[in-house]
């Protein structure tokens, strides 16, 4: 694993663990899995899936009842993350506030890291 020990990789604010929750008990779930992939017009996107099976490499993070797996080529990515959940009058979607973006397009969807 990735990251300082006792250190979750990432954080969680209250909106962000209880749409979780939500998402699990509706279809339920074991979680998110949360991973990054190329793509995008800054080089790499964040992807979020549901998850039923735990892959044993994955990262797990629970906070308030909402469980979070991270994809292991994600979690140097994603280390100091902090996910919160946004609600606007045209949208609601998860937003990640993360320290290691070195770069963000315009769209909010697409990001760069460094020496990527």
């Amino acid at each position: 694993m990735f990251g300082i020990p006792g250190k979750q990789a990432v954080t969680l604010t209250p909106a962000a663990a209880k749409q979780i929750v939500k998402l699990m008990d509706r279809e339920g779930h074991q979680g998110l899995r949360i991973g990054v992939k190329k793509g995008g017009c800054a080089g790499m996107e964040y992807t979020m899936d549901y998850v039923d099976t735990q892959d044993p490499m994955d990262e797990v993070v629970e906070q308030d009842g909402a469980r979070v797996m991270i994809a292991p080529m994600a979690q140097m990515f994603l280390f100091g993350t902090q996910i919160d959940y946004e609600v606007s009058l045209l949208e609601a979607s998860f937003k990640f506030n993360n320290p290691n973006v070195t770069e963000a397009c315009g769209c909010g969807e697409s990001i760069k890291f460094e020496g990527m």
